[in-house]
């Protein structure tokens, strides 16, 4: 990493920060005038007015919430093994792990849906946010590694002098000192399951179970395309994910420049 002293240089940086975020930030600009397009706060209120839309509210938070808690205990538990811990052919198993950012999604659907229907979990909850879950784990796993490699080891060698197990060691150091990278799993691992559709459009058929991402479903017909309510429903989708950055912005960036990019 550097750092910009001179003024000068700190405002050609914001320049170029500011042309490069542009062209990310234009389909949104876009995509919340489009939602105002024709009937304006009529389009939201429409939205808002969809049968069941807080319950897919309420379904979507309980399966971000289960796949957050999920891929945070097994990725720091995973994290801490590849990393500290002395284990025979660890580096095999991490990067067999990093083969499964491979695997697409789609590819995975005809095995988890006999699966799913093999073990009774269809049409459940569990059905999408474990195998949600088992898609975050391999990059945050990656992240993670990186950044409680740069832990020093002298930490946990005082702690084990002081006669403290390795458990010990990952409770009382590894999960304190890793809040900056915890707060990047976890935006990474919202994104994810907040907005995936494909999962919740296979597994969950009933309609009390399903997400905020089939509303614009409702929108979308044989005989009718309303764009607007279309745009509306995904600019309300997207606000939690907005606050929740917002709210984690610090340690976000904290996390992702001390441990992606070691």
């Amino acid at each position: 990493m550097f750092e910009v002293r001179t003024r000068w240089g700190k405002l050609l940086l914001q320049v170029v920060a500011t042309v490069f975020v542009l062209p990310f930030l234009f389909p949104l600009i876009v995509m919340v005038q489009g939602s105002f397009a024709g009937a304006g706060w009529g389009n939201y209120s429409a939205v808002l007015g969809v049968p069941g839309f807080f319950r897919f509210f309420l379904n979507s938070a309980i399966i971000a919430i289960g796949v957050i808690v999920l891929v945070y205990v097994v990725t720091m538990l995973a994290s801490y093994g590849f990393a500290k811990l002395h284990i025979r052919a660890r580096e095999v198993y991490f990067w067999m792990l990093l083969v499964c950012l491979t695997l697409p999604e789609v590819v995975l659907l005809t095995p988890l849906f006999a699966t799913t229907q093999q073990l009774g979990l269809y049409n459940t909850y569990l059905s999408v946010i474990l195998p949600l879950a088992a898609l975050q784990v391999p990059f945050a796993v990656l992240l993670t590694r990186n950044f409680i490699n740069g832990l020093p080891d002298e930490m946990f060698e005082a702690a084990r002098v002081d006669g403290a197990n390795s458990f010990r060691g990952f409770l009382y150091l590894v999960i304190p000192l890793t809040r900056p990278i915890a707060a990047a799993v976890l935006i990474f691992t919202l994104i994810g399951a907040w907005n995936d559709y494909l999962m919740p459009l296979v597994f969950l058929q009933s309609q009390d179970l399903q997400t905020i991402t089939l509303v614009p479903q409702f929108f979308v017909g044989e005989f009718s395309n309303d764009q607007t309510k279309v745009l509306a429903s995904a600019v309300l989708t997207a606000i939690p994910e907005i606050v929740a950055y917002l709210c984690l912005q610090g340690l976000f960036e904290r996390g992702l420049s001390a441990g992606a990019i070691k």
